[in-house]
């Protein structure tokens, strides 16, 4: 499955933080909530919506799923990575890197949403 990663799409809001990954039929909007004057991770949450925009319901009819417990912990690690000083100087394999990432939000996705 062909993906595109976009990270860290900064708006005026320097306590929100927004990703996105891309697939050839859908995509997933990340929304990072952060607070303090010193930045900490405090709210993960993200959407799936068709390429179009329309927002794709869980199969609770939810359209929101909240990243916690040890979920959590697992996205500040492998964001971390992203944010490193290897991945941004290519000192670590960033294919790899990006593939772990997206492989997590992706078993989220299958393991809440229902697609025909």
């Amino acid at each position: 499955m062909n993906y595109k990663l976009q990270l860290r799409m900064q708006e005026s809001n320097p306590n929100l933080v927004y990703n996105t990954i891309i697939f050839d039929t859908f995509k997933v909007n990340i929304v990072e909530r952060y607070y303090g004057s010193v930045p900490k991770l405090c709210d993960v949450s993200f959407r799936v919506r068709t390429l179009d925009d329309v927002i794709i319901k869980k199969k609770d009819g939810n359209v929101r799923i909240r990243i916690t417990g040890e979920d959590l912990d697992i996205y500040v690690r492998l964001l971390k990575v992203l944010g490193s000083y290897n991945y941004r100087n290519h000192l670590i394999k960033r294919d790899e890197a990006d593939q772990d990432f997206v492989h997590f939000i992706l078993r989220m996705v299958i393991m809440n949403y229902q697609f025909n």
